[in-house]
């Protein structure tokens, strides 16, 4: 059943940056899909990681400093080299006159890059503003997990999400819709936090709260309305309702998506999730969302020797577009991250004895995490240790 339950997260990956690449290939409006892709990687991240982390500080043998270790070479090791050599690629080609500004995704500041510009130039490293998310998230989140009374956790969740929504409800008195209001990491910290509430609140039981029960679908329908309403002209007001409406109603139906598919859908969309292609693709989803950007800069400039139409947004772009990209992200994992990747079991979360002992759950979570070659677009789009049970993308993760 755990297997099965990997493959279904996995699947959930696949579906998040689907979201993405059908914005960024196919949709006109880019922005409202694989939005709301990337909010699914940042919950998976959050769910993941926190899940892991917790696993670590219950088992007997815990201790934070072996902790904090593993956790952040593990990161390195499944995060960094791809996310370096994408960076050195753009580097070496200056594509779209990326190398006077590339100093500053190095540093996974592209957020507040593409925020204070408040324009997506240069846009081949646009979706580095949701890996940035993550990795600042990353600095700061497993202090929380793992040094904080447990019986505060769920609390400090709780108070994450109401101040990033009490972020959201604050930009009306502003009046200035702009990238900024998306791209701070308190607009992200909601769907974030969100997976990580999910993942303490698991520890103690199956069981959803009757409020979300029973509003995940009113919520679904209202945020399906919005995400399609795009009135024009649009007010600044109207554009901040359709923001919140967009961002902040599908957060519960996120949540439950990912805890459901964690616990293991018994029906026809769990089977799909689960079937090896939708899983294979999940696993390499943070090659997919790192790569995408830059296979659609290649492509439009081969336009002449392609037969379709790949110069603009529509059918010819997502097949070409897609297939190319997984094509990349498949040899990546394959020939340079799985390797680099399998060094991860040399840095477990709980240092052993060497005297036998009996499995922990948080050793059988890390054996688990490396047989499946494990949310994060990373970011993690995206991180989640993207492709890896356990870790997020990275999302994570991630765009």
């Amino acid at each position: 059943m755990a297997n099965i339950r990997d493959r279904q997260l996995d699947g959930l990956r696949t579906l998040a940056v689907s979201m993405v690449l059908y914005a960024h290939f196919f949709a006109a409006d880019r922005s409202i899909w694989g939005h709301l892709g990337v909010r699914l990687f940042f919950v998976l991240s959050g769910f993941l990681i926190t899940r892991l982390l917790l696993q670590a500080r219950a088992d007997a043998q815990y201790q934070p400093i072996t902790a904090f270790k593993a956790f952040y070479i593990r990161r390195i090791l499944r995060i960094f080299p791809s996310y370096f050599a994408m960076l050195a690629f753009v580097y070496f080609l200056d594509l779209e006159g990326a190398r006077s500004n590339v100093k500053w995704h190095a540093l996974y500041l592209s957020n507040y890059w593409y925020a204070m510009r408040a324009e997506w130039t240069p846009w081949v490293l646009c979706h580095t503003w949701s890996l940035s998310i993550e990795e600042q998230f990353y600095i700061v989140w497993p202090l929380v997990i793992l040094l904080a009374p447990r019986r505060l956790i769920e609390r400090i969740c709780i108070a994450v999400i109401a101040c990033s929504l009490a972020y959201r409800f604050c930009w009306p008195l502003t009046w200035t819709p702009s990238l900024m209001r998306d791209l701070l990491p308190s607009a992200s910290m909601d769907a974030l936090v969100g997976g990580a509430l999910l993942a303490a609140y698991r520890e103690r039981t199956q069981a959803w709260p009757q409020w979300m029960r029973h509003s995940w679908m009113p919520l679904a329908a209202a945020a399906a309305v919005a995400l399609w309403l795009r009135p024009d002209p649009i007010t600044p007001m109207l554009d901040w309702v359709i923001w919140i409406g967009s961002e902040v109603f599908p957060l519960v139906p996120l949540v439950m998506l990912v805890g459901c598919a964690a616990a293991g859908f018994r029906s026809l969309f769990g089977r799909l999730l689960e079937s090896s292609p939708i899983a294979a693709t999940g696993r390499v989803s943070y090659g997919i969302y790192l790569f995408h950007p830059i296979v659609l800069s290649l492509i439009v400039k081969a336009q002449a020797w392609i037969p379709v139409n790949v110069s603009e947004q529509g059918l010819g772009r997502l097949i070409v577009g897609s297939v190319a990209t997984l094509m990349l992200a498949s040899i990546s994992w394959l020939f340079f991250e799985k390797p680099l990747n399998n060094l991860k079991r040399h840095f477990p979360y709980v240092a052993r004895s060497h005297r036998p002992a009996a499995p922990s759950i948080a050793m059988a979570g890390e054996l688990l995490e490396h047989r499946h070659g494990s949310k994060a677009y990373d970011t993690a789009l995206y991180h989640r240790d993207d492709g890896n049970r356990g870790d997020a993308v990275q999302t994570s993760d991630l765009q």
